[in-house]
């Protein structure tokens, strides 16, 4: 399993798993596992007349998002707080429907009214790296597959650069039993060439090994997959 958004997993049918979501634009996924601080989500704009406010979670581990977690606010796309040592009390949540589906209304401590929301409105919350819970066997914080080179067998074939998946019509509800896709831009002979990435389905049938420490993801690919399209 992955687990990522910048730090998201998804199950897989017979694949590798992920749980934190790929990133929203403009982001940049962090190396999870050497990170100090994780981004959990990105606050949008207010959401309600108490202080909730809107927010694109940035990982599928919702337990993250229990009453009574501390976060911490910073910039968006920074990779520490504004303030290590000023925290906010996350005090409810609750998962909207409709036109904001896949997000989450946050509501946080000391934020009561609409102008406050205003002001936490486009900053990004973090939580302590060791926050972060033990991950399942076969599970990944996708930060942590950015920048492995996946290799066919022995051979290698590209970095990995984004992780995709499959979403329903609306465009943002994610299909559960369908595998994510490592986003692999390819080794390429012509310096001058800037190739459009390759999308690989990252199943637990056809992966060999995740050698993280060594940025390595060995697969043994079906015959024909990487062949171009006529």
């Amino acid at each position: 399993m992955i687990v990522g958004r910048p730090n998201v997993a998804a199950a897989l049918p017979q694949a590798a798993a992920l749980s934190f979501r790929p990133n929203l634009k403009g982001q940049t996924l962090t190396d999870i596992s050497n990170s100090n601080w994780v981004a959990i989500a990105q606050l949008l704009r207010p959401q309600g007349r108490r202080g909730e406010l809107l927010a694109e979670p940035l990982t599928s581990l919702n337990e993250l998002f229990a009453p009574g977690t501390q976060v911490w606010l910073s910039a968006a796309n920074a990779t520490a707080p504004r303030d290590a040592a000023s925290s906010l009390t996350l005090e409810e949540h609750f998962f909207p429907t409709g036109k904001n589906a896949g997000r989450i209304v946050i509501k946080l401590s000391g934020c009561d009214s609409i102008n406050s929301a205003e002001v936490l409105a486009g900053q990004q919350l973090l939580v302590p790296a060791t926050a972060m819970p033990v991950l399942d066997a076969d599970t990944f914080f996708v930060g942590d597959l950015l920048g492995c080179t996946l290799f066919d067998g022995d051979q290698p074939i590209g970095t990995v650069v984004d992780l995709q998946y499959a979403t329903a019509p609306d465009g943002r509800t994610r299909l559960e039993d369908a595998a994510p896709l490592l986003a692999i831009t390819p080794i390429s002979t012509t310096p001058t060439e800037d190739p459009e990435p390759t999308l690989i389905p990252f199943v637990r049938a056809w992966l060999d090994n995740v050698d993280l420490p060594n940025k390595r993801i060995q697969m043994h690919l079906p015959p024909g997959l990487l062949d171009p399209a006529e």
